[in-house]
């Protein structure tokens, strides 16, 4: 560490060409990598692990560490783990186990959370010219703090002995530049070994306005090439995102980032992996009636704040508080008016579910699409309009990032668009629900009930829906497959990933069945399967097994414990 620590006080950065010269000796280490037996590599990573990410909480990335490190505790029993971010949210605590140890450093996190997102816009949403002062101005900003967070990380790693550091997308996503530049240079320097886990690349969705076709919209993800000539520093950045070193293997989770690393970028491909995620025997439920009743009622009382029933808030009035809300998300149902009462757990209520952030790639806004066109299907407008007891629950799990504060009002005001379009008697019928992450409430204690598990999330649904435009991976559509709950999905970009999840080119047995989202306009046929799904479900049991056992049979348990001896295996070869 005292290495460490002398060498970057003695590096003088005006540029990103200077950074880049840094690099090249830490990058090429002098001292070999031992080649180890299994064991010694084993002994060497037992006083500790590091799992580091933008932050924690329950979304997709933090769910899938739990897994890793549940892993990794099966192998070596006993080793401490870490955990390294910029956030812990209130609610990672339904992630993250009590006694494993959390490591939080102030501006570690991404985006618009990193440094209140001055950085990332200076690098990624406004003109920096190569050679121009707020070139070398931004290089010195960066140095500084990527300096700072690997002299924080180097001596964390040294205190606690940790060997094994796991980097989740923080070398494939660049939410934070600094945070890459930082953790490159401690892992490096204090001969960390690494698995870096990557769920998603700047360039997938992304690509320079230059290479676009005629016509062609702007991807989500294009602003990362927004100054690409500004070669010194896209040079410096191509090579942190990701980094090939010595001691490194990349682990994707779909085989086309496999194969960009290694047809693109020139990576071995002896230590290029892929991951696919693993789903705990807990998700197999046969759910009974009475169980859905016990999960609905359950979540009654984290919408509503511990009471038995919801009481609406006028989507109107939500709308014109969002900014305060969206300081301290909390559960709410919106409704067409004020005090309206909800009982999630009511007979006659159809659930559809959307399990996810509200993020503009989600499309949440086609999910009110698909409920004004059922609303207006003759099948399903006939049972929904001559029974009053009937009502529609749209619920979205996820909280929101502030930087897509914009994405929910969109999705506000295409609910209250639905509803205006309904007489008032029975748009109160209809509802928009938000649990931000929730799945306990301080009255369950009292209550004497059990806090809901990511499992009995989705067995409050009759229905899942995931118009996503483009995923990683896509664990909405295996998670509600385990537990036999359909699913409606888009096939997403890419289209190999989504393809390959829903096992297009495996036995029948191994495919998972699904509805398609369509790309425009809701065809008779396509309300039709999905009214008979609401309204006789009992005939799609089949499915519902069918899609339990093709889970089952690719994503078991073992899989991701049989995986990390891969890995372990790899890295004990040395040079």
């Amino acid at each position: 560490m005292t290495k460490l620590r002398t060498v970057l006080n003695s590096v003088e950065v005006n540029d990103w060409r200077d950074i880049s010269e840094f690099l090249d000796p830490a990058a090429l280490n002098p001292d070999p990598v031992p080649k180890l037996t299994e064991k010694e590599f084993l002994s060497r990573l037992a006083d500790g692990a590091a799992f580091v990410t933008y932050d924690f909480g329950i979304d997709g990335v933090s769910i899938e560490i739990f897994k890793y490190a549940e892993c990794l505790e099966h192998i070596l029993p006993g080793i401490p783990l870490h955990f390294i971010g910029g956030d812990f949210h209130e609610k990672a605590d339904i992630v993250l186990k009590d006694y494993w140890k959390r490591f939080k450093i102030d501006n570690f996190n991404g985006w618009d959370k990193w440094c209140d997102g001055q950085p990332f816009a200076k690098l990624f949403y406004e003109d920096m010219p190569e050679g121009s002062e707020v070139s070398r101005r931004m290089a010195q900003e960066i140095w500084d703090q990527a300096k700072n967070f690997a002299l924080e990380l180097g001596d964390y790693f040294s205190a606690d002995k940790i060997k094994l550091a796991i980097p989740v997308n923080i070398l494939s996503n660049p939410g934070n530049v600094a945070v890459a530049l930082g953790f490159i240079i401690a892992a490096e320097m204090l001969d960390i070994y690494v698995i870096s886990s990557n769920h998603d690349y700047y360039w997938e969705g992304g690509k320079p306005a230059s290479e676009r076709r005629p016509g062609e919209e702007a991807g989500p993800r294009d602003h990362f090439f927004r100054n690409m000539d500004n070669h010194a520093f896209f040079r410096l950045f191509s090579r942190l995102y990701p980094w090939n070193g010595r001691r490194w293997l990349q682990v994707n989770i779909n085989q086309p980032q496999s194969r960009t690393l290694v047809a693109r970028f020139g990576f071995d491909s002896g230590r290029v992996f892929e991951l696919g995620t693993s789903i705990s025997d807990s998700f197999f439920i046969h759910s009974s009636p009475e169980h859905v009743r016990s999960v609905r009622s359950r979540m009654n009382y984290i919408i509503s704040g511990g009471e038995p029933l919801i009481t609406t808030v006028d989507v109107r009035e939500h709308l014109a508080k969002l900014p305060a809300w969206m300081r301290d998300e909390k559960p709410v149902a919106c409704g067409n008016r004020n005090g309206l009462k909800l009982d999630l757990a009511a007979a006659g209520t159809y659930y559809f579910l959307q399990p996810t952030r509200v993020i503009l790639r989600k499309h949440i806004d086609r999910d009110e699409e698909l409920l004004s066109a059922l609303l207006e299907h003759e099948p399903f407008a006939k049972a929904f309009f001559a029974d009053r007891s009937k009502q529609i629950v749209l619920h979205v799990t996820g909280p929101t990032p502030i930087e897509h504060q914009d994405d929910l009002e969109n999705i506000l005001e295409a609910y209250q668009a639905l509803c205006g379009k309904l007489p008032e008697a029975d748009a109160d019928r209809i509802f928009l629900v938000f649990s931000v992450g929730n799945e306990n409430h301080p009255c369950f204690e009292k209550l004497n009930l059990q806090p809901l598990c990511i499992e009995e999330i989705y067995q409050l649904a009759d229905l899942v829906l995931f118009p996503s435009e483009t995923e990683g991976r896509g664990l909405p559509i295996i998670e509600s497959s385990a537990g036999g709950v359909p699913i409606v999905c888009r096939r997403y970009y890419p289209e190999e990933v989504f393809d390959e999840v829903v096992g297009s080119d495996l036995p029948e047995n191994e495919q998972i069945l699904y509805l398609r989202f369509p790309a425009g306009e809701f065809k008779k046929s396509f309300l039709d399967k999905v009214t008979e799904l609401l309204l006789y479900p009992e005939r799609f049991d089949d499915w519902r097994e069918h899609n339990r056992e093709a889970v089952r049979s690719r994503y078991g348990t073992g899989m991701i414990v049989r995986k990390f001896r891969e890995f372990f295996k790899v890295l004990c070869r040395g040079d």
